[in-house]
């Protein structure tokens, strides 16, 4: 008899401390789901917040080096690494539906080819992405729709391209309640400009003028914030070590974001991408030296462990 009732009691046991499990494991999943929808906004907080030394990383195009680049596939890759930012490229095709595409063609990324606003949605969902390597693969060309899917509460997303549609943009990200998620960029000339030509509030959106440092005109862009609304951030290109901190000293001023790009040479006066592979110091070290805040990369898990190394990440 008290065998019966010790192997009783040691089942009960058993199931408790299996009940107690199974609870602790729904709970650890149900916060990591809450965490990653969760993410962008806490992203975006960051990055409204001025003296925030959070690095950001942004992945060009995606993880383009192990998935056709402005795929579906190299997004999710972005957000299984622990990306911030994701930069992505945003075409209209003839019959108005919102793309991702880079060139103004199908013809390098597809096995199709043609114009993207001469050719239908249901023409261009015919064809299928290439690899980095030019292998035609099973992916498909993604709408933004898809694409914002995707990425919504999980990763910020930076789209290019889009100057000229940022006012129906702005509407539609409002509905989907993304609008602080979505960075938008464009070159102008001026705060005026922006007005002119976007009919959208600076203060509204989560805007980035584009400036090179080698034009010489580029303290006058920045300027023209300065009385008025500023932007989120400035992204800024320079073939030499010349005039970058003085342009970083007065978006700083401005309490804006530097964006640098570490993609090729000629962005970031010799700190770029394929230096980084030997002397990551000399890349992204250097970057974050000069006060870069946000880094666009095209190799972002490197850009990651480095931070990680140097306990800024």
């Amino acid at each position: 008899m008290k065998s019966i009732i010790e192997k009783r009691t040691n089942k009960l046991i058993t199931m408790r401390v299996f009940v107690v499990c199974l609870q602790s494991i729904i709970l650890i999943l149900l916060s990591q789901s809450v965490f990653s929808q969760n993410r962008a906004q806490e992203l975006s907080q960051l990055l409204k917040t001025p003296n925030s030394d959070h690095v950001f990383v942004v992945a060009h195009r995606g993880d383009w080096r192990h998935a056709p680049e402005n795929s579906l596939r190299a997004i999710q890759n972005c957000i299984d690494m622990g990306v911030d930012m994701v930069e992505l490229d945003v075409r209209q095709t003839k019959d108005g539906v919102f793309v991702l595409m880079h060139d103004d063609s199908i013809d390098r990324t597809t096995n199709g080819t043609g114009k993207v606003y001469e050719l239908t949605w249901a023409e261009l969902s015919r064809y299928y992405l290439k690899d980095p390597l030019q292998i035609v693969t099973k992916h498909k060309i993604p709408t933004l729709e898809e694409a914002l899917q995707l990425t919504k509460g999980k990763i910020l997303v930076n789209l290019d391209k889009v100057y000229d549609q940022i006012a129906p943009l702005v509407t539609h990200l409002k509905e989907k309640e993304m609008l602080d998620e979505i960075v938008f960029k464009g070159w102008m000339k001026d705060l005026n400009t922006f007005n002119k030509e976007i009919g959208v509030p600076l203060d509204s959106l989560l805007f980035m003028p584009i400036v090179s440092l080698d034009e010489h005109n580029w303290e006058d862009i920045i300027e023209s914030y300065q009385h008025g609304d500023t932007p989120i951030a400035y992204e800024i290109l320079f073939k030499k070590e010349e005039h970058h901190k003085k342009a970083i000293r007065m978006i700083e001023n401005q309490n804006a974001k530097v964006w640098i790009n570490s993609l090729w040479p000629f962005f970031n006066a010799g700190h770029d991408d394929e230096r980084a592979v030997y002397e990551a110091d000399a890349t992204y070290g250097w970057l974050i030296a000069q006060g870069a805040t946000i880094i666009q990369t095209d190799r972002p898990q490197l850009l990651i462990d480095y931070l990680k190394e140097h306990k800024l990440k």
